[in-house]
């Protein structure tokens, strides 16, 4: 149960003063909570920061103002100019108008669908008012439609001279908004302070109020830069949150013992003999670790790092025969059907070495094939389950699993992790989680704390470079040919579709339609694939294009993970300029896995923005995913670095990474230092920083110290 305490903060906003059904439908649009079907409530509101500041300085006379630009001014009213009867207006909307004027000149004011009784009792001519809005030129006269502000001077009303402006939605107004938030912090509750007095004072921080009351009217544009001392606050207010959940669900996936696994590598080294290679030193080392992780009487949480084709999927298989050697069982679950299905037909080739029983169950496996998995799983006949989501669904039950592998960890959030490691027997499942997109060092800080890292940073010998083009995509006849000449030669190549949005939907009918225009060329020797074929369809397709019966696939990023097809040495991305670093370099180590050159074409349109341009450099520069993924978080910011909102990755209102790195640090060690004194929050110290993790949504760190 949240505080009573926090209940202001968290009830709709609707109860604010203003705010009616169709405002509140606006603020939701705008500021809700990342929750399906929820409306706006009032601390949504007051996480909506400014981005920009007005400055209603008053300008000396109407002879002065400019056309476009903003003007603060003290004019008399002279006459008002209502709209012609409604009988002679015909089709068009016919404004009411105010004239109003100063010594030097006049203008008018401007209302559409207005009320007239109203402006008569706003503006009363002969009247004093200070107005401000934006002036408009219209039919040779100067005009200011809908000021933003109408003072009466003699009464002495508060023009603001600095309007903060925040982000906005079709049909809000800033002043409309700023009135709801206005009331919104009114509702703010005396907090206790969770940040050490200490550290508070050297960095010269403003109380939690304080920070959140300059951040609403700031004093200057520096109020709205993260180096301001109130961002800084709150950033690290919510950066402490982030930590501290982490730093919990960590000890929760810790604690109690774990299992000592200690094989004798038999079915290792039967493995490793089969391969047509020698690991790397990398690879070694990662294993060492993770040895060490089994043997250790603690449960294993960790991290597998690997750049695309690092060979991360040969140290899973190598740990999960260690876990079946001991007598035990593993899973291994993917995020989408093709990366399990690829993982197993990989898996199964090299297991057959160690002897190791090997099943696959996705969605795809109903029926008495399904329930045949499922009861030798249970006797403990299958020694490695691969599958989707599906297996760890509560139907599922395991003679004895010991060790969970979890491919691609960004699409999977950490209730997931937490629901798959506890179907171990007794003690729980050691849990290792891999991805193949690079994580810059912030973003392990705050989307992986709860888990140690291992890193392959090194790629198996005989991987050549890819050689990177950025080409405009007027020259598109140019790259076709060049593809008729390669396939011609038989080479394969993979063409990957906009972007459009994130909408299967409409990135499904750009491949479509660029599957009908190469296919008009190529005939049969292109296929299509995307995320809304049935999956026998895709399989058909896939293993067609792996046969080589298939010159040219076009897909959907479906196929940014996992799928291998050595033989395919082009890869050619359609408006790239529309793609994340991440998802480019994913998607360019689709190629370069045979003996063949790869090359990979990243199609642009001409006047792409600045930033756009930068992404692309980075891609021509370097193949080196780590780097990449620094840049990647330097250029687009630790919201979106994997491209696609995933769950489990931190959405955050107020911090900024890197910009706010070193308070990332700070956090962290805080938030140590509190658990190391108080693992479960119990102190009357302690009151404040669960107060916080609650204002910050970070419920279920409280819901996991709650079930020990």
């Amino acid at each position: 149960m949240r505080p009573s305490l926090l209940a202001p903060l968290f009830a709709p906003a609707r109860l604010l003063r203003g705010v009616g059904p169709r405002v509140e439908d606006l603020l939701t649009k705008l500021a809700a909570p990342r929750h399906p079907g929820a409306h706006a409530r009032v601390i949504d509101l007051i996480w909506h920061l400014p981005v920009g500041l007005i400055d209603r300085a008053l300008i000396p006379s109407i002879a002065e103002v400019r056309v476009g630009e903003l003007a603060t001014l003290d004019v008399t009213i002279a006459e008002h100019r209502p709209g012609p009867p409604r009988r002679f207006r015909g089709r068009g909307r016919s404004p009411y108008r105010v004239l109003v004027e100063d010594a030097s000149g006049a203008l008018e004011l401007v209302y559409f669908t207005a009320n007239s009784t109203y402006l008569k009792r706003l503006l009363p001519v002969g009247s004093r008012r200070m107005i401000s809005g934006r002036i408009e030129a219209y039919d040779g006269s100067l005009q200011m439609p809908h000021p933003d502000h109408v003072v009466d001077v003699d009464g002495n009303a508060a023009l603001p001279q600095l309007e903060p402006v925040y982000p906005l939605t079709e049909g809000l107004s800033n002043t409309v908004l700023r009135r709801a938030i206005t009331g919104a912090l009114a509702r703010l509750p005396k907090l206790p302070e969770w940040i050490d007095a200490a550290y508070r004072e050297q960095n010269t921080w403003p109380t939690f109020a304080a920070a959140l009351a300059r951040l609403h009217a700031p004093e200057s544009e520096a109020d709205l830069l993260p180096s301001a001392p109130a961002r800084m606050r709150l950033a690290y207010d919510e950066l402490l949150a982030n930590q501290l959940a982490l730093a919990v669900i960590r000890r929760r996936l810790r604690r109690g013992a774990g299992r000592a696994l200690t094989p004798s590598k038999r079915l290792r080294q039967a493995i490793a003999a089969a391969l047509p290679f020698n690991l790397t030193a990398a690879q070694n080392r990662v294993l060492a670790e993770i040895d060490a992780d089994l043997a250790s009487p603690h449960r294993m949480v960790r991290l597998l790092q690997g750049d695309v084709g690092s060979g991360k999927t040969i140290v899973a298989l190598l740990a999960l025969a260690s876990a079946v050697e001991a007598g035990a069982q593993g899973a291994l679950m993917a995020p989408t059907e093709i990366l399990a299905r690829q993982h197993f037909k990989t898996i199964s080739a090299l297991a057959g070495a160690a002897g190791l029983r090997i099943a696959l169950l996705t969605g795809r496996e109903r029926g008495k094939d399904r329930q045949q998995i499922l009861a030798t799983l249970n006797d403990g006949e299958i020694d490695i389950l691969i599958g989707t989501h599906a297996i760890f669904q509560e139907t599922i039950a395991f003679h004895d699993l010991a060790l969970v592998v979890i491919d691609e960890q960004h699409r999977f959030g950490v209730h997931q992790r937490l629901a798959l490691q506890g179907k171990g027997a007794g003690k729980g499942a050691e849990l290792l989680v891999m991805t193949a997109t690079p994580i810059p060092r912030t973003l392990l800080l705050t989307s992986y704390g709860d888990m140690d890292v291992s890193r392959i940073d090194e790629k198996p010998p005989g991987r050549k470079p890819i050689a990177t083009r950025a080409v405009p995509l007027d020259r598109l006849e140019e790259v076709i040919a060049g593809v008729e000449r390669a396939i011609a030669e038989g080479a394969q190549v993979y063409w990957v579709c906009p972007l459009v949005a994130e909408s299967e939907t409409l990135d499904m009918a750009a491949a479509e339609e660029r599957f009908a225009d190469l296919h008009k060329r190529f005939g049969d020797r292109v296929g299509l694939v995307h995320g809304q074929l049935k999956g026998k369809d895709k399989d058909a397709v896939m293993a067609a294009f792996v046969a080589g019966e298939k010159s040219i696939l076009v897909a959907t990023t479906v196929i940014e993970v996992g799928v291998d097809v050595p033989n395919a040495s082009i890869m050619i991305i359609e408006h790239a300029e529309r793609f994340g670093l991440a998802q480019l370099h994913q998607l360019r180590g689709r190629v370069g896995r045979g003996a063949a050159e790869s090359s990979c074409v990243l199609l642009y349109r001409q006047n792409v923005s600045e930033l756009a341009r930068e992404r692309l450099g980075v891609m021509r520069r370097t193949d080196d995913g780590f780097v990449i993924a620094e840049e990647d978080l330097r250029l687009r910011g630790g919201g979106e670095v994997l491209g696609t909102r995933q769950s489990g990755m931190p959405s955050f209102r107020i911090a900024r990474l890197p910009e706010h790195e070193a308070l990332l640090q700070a956090a962290r060690d805080q938030a140590h230092l509190v658990l190391t004194r108080d693992p479960d929050l119990k102190a009357n110290s302690a009151v404040a920083l669960k107060l916080l993790l609650y204002l910050f949504e970070r419920d279920d760190a409280i819901a996991l110290m709650r079930a020990g």
